[in-house]
C-alpha cells in the first residue's frame, strides 16, 4: 500500500531536531508518534485538566500551559510560544482544532524563528474566513453553493439577506470548521435564535463570532479532497474522501476512496482541489471541502478549505501508504514534497468511525466519567488513533471525539466487516460512548451499498440511536450484587474490580432480589435464586434459566446462560454497574426490592399526568445563559437556561406553568442530573402547599 517506490538508500534525515505539539488527545498521540519513529524530540503542551493525559504521558517533554478553559491554555498563543522557547523548539505542529488555523500562532512563530507546520498566513487568512475564501475561490472557477457574500454582518442585517439565500438555509461561524456552530433554519421565525446560539459557539470554540449563511441542500454528498503542497509550487492530492455520514453537520464516518466517484471524477476533483491551493500559494496538508447532489456526484460546489490536517485523515493514509505528519514536516522544513501525481496509488478502501463521549439514546448529549476499563481493537487492517487511558477522566471542557477506529480492506466490503468487528472489540467503561451506534450505522443496508447522503443518519435516528439492550446487563449486575452479598470484602475492592482483591468468594446462599435500572430509566427485575456461580435467574416475568457468572480476572467474567456463554466486562464507580460485552456498554443501578419500592413512591407522589417541576441539566457542562430570574411567573416550554459542554448547547425550558426558582448562575460547572431550576406550581408556595385552599380559622391568609 506504499504510493512511492522503495527505495534502498539510507533514510532521510529528521527535518527537525525538537517539535511542540500544540494539541491534546488523539491527535497529539498521533503526531508524536511520528516524531518519535523519525527520532525527532517531542514537546507535549497541557492544561490543568490534562496534567496526567497519555499525549502527556507519551512526550519526551511535556509543559503547562495554564487552567482547563481553552482560552486560557490551549487558545493562548503566548502561551504556546513561551513553552516553544523554553524547550528549545524547531517547529510547532497545531494538529486540528484549538490553534491549527490561527494566523496569530503562524505570525509570533515565524517572528520567534520557529516553523509553523502548516500553510503560510496569507492562505490561513484566506481560506479562514469562510465568506472570503468562497469569494475568492468563485473567482478562480469554482463553483460554490450560493450564500451571503459579505463578512462582518450584523444579525439583523443576515436576518434581512436571508430571504435572497432561500430557505432552507445553514447558519456556519466563519472561522473555524467541525460543524461546530452550524445550524439548519428552516423558517424565518427561527433564525434570530439560531443566530443568537452560533455566535455563543463560534466565539467559545474560534474566538470569532461571524457568521455566513448558506443555501441548504437537501440531500447532499459530503466529500473531501486531501491536497499537499511544498513551497516549490509542487502540489498534488491524494483522492477524495467521502463523508457524508454526520451528524449535526459533524462527521461520524468517512471513507477512501468514494463509492460513487469513478476514475474521471476523481480526476476532475482532485484538479479542482489542487487549483484552490495553488491561488493561496498553499505549502503543507489541507482538505478541501466539497458537496454534491447525491444523485449527480460529477457536480460538485466548494464550501471550504480545511488548512490543516483533518481528523479523517488515517484512511487516507491507509489507501496511500503516506504518513502526512511526516510529510507535514517535511515540506515544512523546506524540504521537495517528493512526488508526482502519477506517484500516488490508491490500494483498497479504508473506512474510519470516531468514537465519541455521547449517549445516542439521550439526543446524543456529551457524557463524562473515568475510564475504569478500556479495550482497543487489533488486528489485520485495524488502525486506533486514541487518546484513552485507564484512569482517564473525560470531561465537558473539550470535544467529545475520544477516538477513532479505521479499517482497510482489498475492498469496501472487507473494510466494512473489519471496522464492525473492530467496533465490536472496543470496551470503555466509566464512560458512555457512541460505539453500539456506530455498529448499526456502518451495518445499515443504505450505507453496506453506498447509498449516503448527509440525511441519512437523520432518517434512520430512532433505529440507529435505539437505548443498548438491558436484560443481559441486568442479569450480570444482578449476579455480581447477589456476590457481593454474600461477600463483603468484595465492596471493598478497588474502583474498577467487580469481584474484589481476595478473589470471588461466597456465603450463605440465599434468593434476593434485585430492580436494576439503566440511565435511560428501563427497569428490569431480577429473582437469583441460589449462588451467582450457579443460579437460577428470572428476568421480570419470563421463565427462569439456569445462569452463571465466572470471574476470570479482576473486570472479565464469563456469562453462561443456560449453555451459551460470553465474555462480559464489569466494573464499578461506586453507586453504578458497568457491563461491557461486544462493544455496548450500559451503565446499570441495582437496588433492593425496598429501596426500589420507595424510589417509585417518590415519583407517584405528583398527581397524575403533571409535569416534573424539577428541571435538571441533561449532561455535564456550563451554564451559558440564563433566560429567567428567581421568582419570574414562566409558562410551560418558556426557555430558562442554556448549558455548554464540548461546544455544544442544550437549551432548558420550563416544564410547567409557574414560578421558578434557579439554583444555578452563569459560568457554574454543572453534572449530569445536576437540578438547575424549580418550578412551583401556580396555586402552591415553594414547600408545596396549596395557597389557594381557604385559610384555617386564627390564621391570617
Amino acid at each position: 500500500m506504499t504510493a512511492v517506490p522503495a527505495t534502498t538508500s539510507a533514510p532521510p534525515a529528521p527535518p527537525f531536531r525538537t517539535v511542540l505539539v500544540a494539541n491534546r488527545g488523539e491527535i497529539a498521540c498521533r503526531v508524536i508518534r511520528t516524531l518519535r519513529r523519525l527520532g525527532i524530540r517531542s514537546v507535549a503542551v497541557f492544561s490543568d485538566a490534562d496534567s496526567g493525559a497519555p499525549h502527556v504521558r507519551l512526550a519526551d517533554v511535556a509543559v503547562r500551559l495554564g487552567p482547563a478553559e481553552p482560552q486560557a491554555s490551549y487558545l493562548d498563543v503566548d502561551a504556546v510560544l513561551r513553552a516553544a522557547k523554553a524547550t528549545g523548539t524547531d517547529a510547532v505542529h497545531p494538529g486540528y482544532g484549538f490553534l491549527s488555523e490561527s494566523p496569530a500562532l503562524a505570525r509570533a512563530c515565524a517572528a520567534a524563528g520557529i516553523a509553523f507546520v502548516g500553510p503560510p498566513v496569507h492562505a490561513l487568512e484566506v481560506m479562514g474566513d469562510k465568506i472570503g475564501a468562497k469569494a475568492h475561490v468563485a473567482r478562480s472557477g469554482v463553483p460554490v453553493v450560493p450564500g451571503t457574500a459579505e463578512p462582518g454582518l450584523s444579525d439583523d442585517a443576515l436576518v434581512a439577506r436571508a430571504a435572497d439565500v432561500g430557505y432552507p438555509l445553514l447558519v456556519k461561524p466563519s472561522a473555524g470548521g467541525g460543524g461546530k456552530g452550524m445550524t439548519v433554519v428552516r423558517t424565518p421565525d427561527e433564525l434570530p435564535a439560531a443566530l443568537a446560539a452560533a455566535r455563543r459557539v463560534a466565539a467559545s470554540a474560534f474566538g470569532d463570532d461571524a457568521l455566513l449563511l448558506e443555501r441548504y441542500l437537501a440531500a447532499p454528498r459530503h466529500i473531501g479532497v486531501q491536497v499537499l503542497a511544498d513551497a516549490h509550487g509542487a502540489v498534488v492530492h491524494l483522492g477524495e474522501r467521502e463523508c457524508s455520514l454526520q451528524r449535526r453537520h459533524q462527521k461520524v464516518v468517512e471513507e477512501s476512496p468514494s463509492p460513487v466517484v469513478d476514475a474521471r471524477t476523481r480526476a476532475r476533483l482532485g484538479e479542482a482541489a489542487c487549483a484552490v491551493a495553488r491561488s493561496v500559494g498553499y505549502v503543507g496538508a489541507g482538505t478541501v471541502e466539497l458537496l454534491a447532489e447525491a444523485a449527480a456526484p460529477e457536480d460538485f460546489f466548494f464550501i471550504e478549505m480545511n488548512t490543516r490536517l483533518q481528523v479523517e485523515h488515517p484512511v487516507t493514509e491507509l489507501v496511500t501508504g503516506l504518513d502526512l505528519v511526516e510529510l507535514q514536516l517535511r515540506v515544512a522544513a523546506g524540504e521537495p514534497l517528493g512526488l508526482t501525481q502519477d506517484d500516488v496509488r490508491l490500494t483498497g478502501h479504508a473506512v474510519e468511525a470516531r468514537v465519541y463521549a455521547e449517549d445516542p439514546a439521550r439526543a446524543f448529549l456529551p457524557t463524562a466519567g473515568q475510564v475504569l476499563v478500556l479495550d482497543e481493537p487489533a488486528g489485520d487492517g485495524v488502525r486506533v488513533d486514541s487518546g484513552l487511558s485507564v484512569g482517564s477522566e473525560v470531561g465537558s471542557t473539550y470535544d467529545a471525539m475520544l477516538s477513532k477506529v479505521a479499517a482497510w480492506g482489498p475492498d469496501r466490503a472487507t473494510a466494512l466487516a473489519r471496522l464492525d468487528a473492530a467496533l465490536a472489540s472496543t470496551t470503555v467503561l466509566g464512560v458512555t460512548t457512541n460505539v453500539p451506534f456506530l455498529r448499526r450505522l456502518v451495518a445499515h443496508p443504505e450505507v453496506r451499498a453506498g447509498r449516503l447522503d448527509t440525511g441519512l443518519i437523520e432518517r434512520h435516528l430512532d433505529q440507529l440511536a435505539a437505548p443498548a439492550h438491558v436484560p443481559d446487563a441486568a442479569l450480570v449486575a444482578a449476579l455480581r450484587a447477589t456476590a457481593d452479598r454474600a461477600a463483603p470484602a468484595a465492596r471493598a475492592a478497588s474502583a474498577g474490580s467487580a469481584w474484589g482483591p481476595d478473589g470471588w468468594r461466597l456465603g450463605e446462599h440465599l434468593p434476593t432480589l434485585h430492580v436494576v435500572t439503566s440511565a435511560d430509566g428501563e427497569r428490569t427485575e431480577v429473582a437469583v435464586l441460589g449462588p451467582a456461580h450457579d443460579a437460577q435467574v428470572r428476568l421480570d416475568d419470563a421463565p427462569p434459566v439456569r445462569a452463571r457468572l465466572t470471574p476470570v480476572d479482576g473486570t472479565t467474567a464469563q456469562l453462561t446462560v443456560e449453555s451459551v456463554v460470553r465474555t462480559v466486562r464489569v466494573a464499578s464507580d461506586g453507586a453504578t454497574t458497568w457491563v461491557g460485552h461486544d462493544g455496548s456498554a450500559v451503565a446499570l443501578r441495582v437496588m433492593g426490592r425496598l429501596d426500589a419500592l420507595a424510589a417509585a413512591r417518590a415519583r407517584d407522589d405528583r398527581p397524575a399526568g403533571a409535569a416534573d417541576p424539577v428541571v435538571r441539566s441533561p449532561m455535564p457542562g456550563t451554564v451559558v445563559a440564563v433566560d429567567v430570574a428567581t421568582g419570574d411567573h414562566v409558562t410551560a416550554g418558556q426557555p430558562l437556561l442554556t448549558v455548554e459542554a464540548m461546544k455544544m448547547e442544550h437549551r432548558l425550558t420550563a416544564t410547567t406553568d409557574g414560578v421558578v426558582t434557579l439554583q444555578a448562575r452563569p459560568a457554574d460547572r454543572v453534572a449530569l442530573d445536576q437540578v438547575l431550576a424549580t418550578i412551583t406550581p401556580h396555586g402552591t408556595d415553594r414547600t408545596g402547599q396549596d395557597t389557594t385552599a381557604p385559610a384555617e380559622e386564627g390564621t391570617r391568609p
